[in-house]
């Protein structure tokens, strides 16, 4: 199977690059696939394709300010993005023009506050910094907004880059499609039957890994840590119709029914051809050409289907990406 098979044109202009003030009013294009048919909606609809009995499956990570500015001592500029704390002080984590930096570089943060580069491992590096990080992020930190958003962060994407389930500090970015929703829908949909549940999986760079081999049986995904309880297992068990909220969850899911670990490393790679053994909908956003999270809903759903419901959504205006508008799969 050959990447180049998974792209298309998506012209900039349809990448959201701000969020809707109001989350509910995004447009819901659902595609249903035993009636091959594409309905458009607005995401406030969403409650009437639930039944009773139905399960929605919410990611409950929470993006913490993880991209940091400093400068090196020579004065070059250093952009950092924090993945994971290995220990105190201690951090995982991505430079840019890392290949230009050296072991034992000092990145400045202001004249007293810096970390230094312990260790170098390819595009990543251990960084060790000199004071408490938690008040450094808080200080410095940055919302880690994708690549493709090219603007400064501004300070309401503290608010709407975040779900409003958001609980479980770890992730550098947001389980995107769970941003439409807000604590009313969540409520109204409750008051139907349906039983909401939390899963968390931190999402971390891997998702955002570019493929960069055309055989895509031999890309690698990421392991990204994820945390099932058997109380949520219970719930998904006997459940009606099981609905994923977002690719995360998704991969969290299909790990959990494929080794039976309610704790652990999700590095499933969800391409064609997978069986799918847990999830019954998806609910998620319109992705990047060519990236894991297309693969993934072309998986679930056909690559003739998605590529059509998205040729649709690009001639009736929806906004791509991770600001942009919602997709339901039944």
């Amino acid at each position: 199977m050959k990447l180049s098979e998974f792209s298309y044109n998506l012209p900039k202009e349809f990448i959201a690059q701000y969020p809707l003030e109001n989350r509910l009013d995004a447009k819901l294009l659902v595609l249903d696939r035993k009636m091959r048919k594409i309905f458009h909606n607005k995401f406030y609809e969403i409650n009437k394709f639930f039944k009773k009995g139905d399960v929605l499956v919410l990611n409950n990570t929470r993006v913490f300010k993880a991209r940091l500015k400093g400068k090196k001592e020579t004065g070059g500029i250093v952009e950092i993005l924090l993945i994971k704390e290995l220990e105190a002080g201690i951090w995982k984590a991505m430079i840019s023009h890392a290949k230009r930096t050296r072991e034992n570089t000092k990145i400045f943060l202001d004249k007293d506050t810096f970390a230094t580069i312990k260790e170098k491992l390819g595009t990543r590096c251990h960084l060790e910094f000199n004071k408490s990080t938690q008040q450094i992020i808080k200080k410095y930190g940055i919302v880690p907004l994708p690549h493709y958003i090219k603007r400064n962060t501004v300070t309401s994407d503290e608010e709407y880059y975040q779900t409003v389930f958001a609980k479980e500090q770890g992730s550098i970015a947001a389980p995107t499609a769970g941003l439409h929703f807000t604590k009313e829908i969540l409520e109204s949909i409750k008051k139907s039957g349906v039983k909401i549940v939390e899963i968390t999986l931190h999402i971390g760079p891997g998702t955002f890994k570019p493929i960069r081999t055309e055989n895509i049986e031999e890309h690698k995904m990421e392991a990204e840590y994820y945390e099932i309880s058997k109380d949520v297992v219970e719930r998904i068990n006997s459940a009606k119709r099981i609905f994923a909220v977002g690719t995360s969850v998704c991969r969290a899911l299909e790990t959990y029914v494929k080794t039976r670990a309610l704790t652990g490393l999700a590095d499933l790679f969800i391409y064609p051809r997978h069986k799918f053994r847990i999830i019954d909908c998806l609910i998620t956003n319109f992705h990047m050409p060519c990236s894991t999270p297309l693969l993934l809903v072309c998986a679930f759903a056909s690559k003739p289907a998605i590529f059509k419901a998205y040729k649709e959504a690009v001639e009736k205006n929806y906004r791509f990406l991770s600001y942009g508008d919602a997709m339901m799969i039944l």
